[in-house]
């Protein structure tokens, strides 16, 4: 189940508001990983605006090191860019990645949300994962690789959902094929670094709060309950924490870098 590039192309013309990345596209069947595949293009003189596609990751990478699970039928790319931004802001580059998939997908009337940190959901399902690898330099970060899974027509575990299952019952089907999904994921990639890189974090932050589906879950740190209000500029998650009438702390806000506590997932049947 290839990807046909010329139909791609033609939809990538089709709704493009803007010209940040020149799309040189490499499109395979099967990788090891795509993230893995471009930084190799790019010792080979790749450069800003090259993309990787595959249908199939057979040793995709997850964030902390883990296994990405990439069966065929899934789509998986990653984009070179060379954003030129401080070492410690890195992890804009991910949450401008999400949320600008996240709204060129509900443009397409697909109602997919953001699960903090990385991740992509329909009804608190992960549709799809984000991760972002980045070379720097003098504290600069020179290139980055943002790589991304999108759950197509692959299976899926219980607290997953593909996107055919999702629009199985809906006529015309929003996202038609999978050269059509490729392009909004695309273009979603580049209005989201156009928009931090443009117009800053502050009103990039906005945008991805607003789509953020984890607002106002509970959640407990250090047997202690809070609530989930937003995220930082730097990717942390805000957390106002419940006072307890015996307790004597003053401070009742807590920011959680990504990877110290988990958010799990719906496995209820999807509404």
């Amino acid at each position: 189940m290839g990807l046909d590039q010329q139909r791609l192309e033609v939809a990538l013309k089709g709704e493009r508001q803007y010209i940040y990345l020149p799309f040189h596209l490499h499109i395979f069947e099967s990788v090891a990983s795509t993230n893995q595949t471009l930084w190799e293009l790019l010792e080979h003189g790749s450069k800003h605006g090259t993309v990787v596609i595959a249908t199939q990751q057979t040793a995709g990478r997850g964030q902390w090191g883990r296994n990405w699970i990439s069966p065929m039928g899934g789509l998986y790319l990653s984009v070179l860019i060379t954003p030129n931004i401080a070492a410690s802001h890195s992890y804009q580059l991910t949450l401008a990645t999400a949320w600008g998939i996240a709204n060129q997908l509900r443009k397409s009337g697909v109602d997919v949300g953001i699960k903090w940190p990385n991740d992509l959901v329909i009804n608190r399902r992960k549709l799809g994962g984000i991760l972002t690898e980045t070379k720097v330099h003098q504290g600069r970060i020179t290139q980055a690789v943002i790589g991304v899974g999108i759950n197509w027509m692959n299976p899926v575990p219980e607290t997953g959902i593909n996107l055919e299952m999702w629009q199985a019952a809906k006529e015309p089907k929003l996202i038609p094929c999978l050269e059509v999904l490729a392009a909004k994921i695309l273009l979603g990639i580049e209005s989201g670094i156009q928009s931090l890189l443009q117009e800053g974090v502050n009103i990039l932050l906005t945008r991805y709060q607003q789509l953020l589906a984890n607002v106002g879950d509970r959640v407990y740190v250090n047997n202690l309950a809070g609530t989930i209000v937003g995220v930082t500029p730097t990717g942390e998650l805000h957390v106002i924490m419940d006072i307890s009438e015996s307790s004597q702390a003053t401070k009742s806000e807590i920011y959680l870098q990504p990877g110290i506590i988990s958010l799990g997932y719906c496995t209820s049947p999807s509404q």
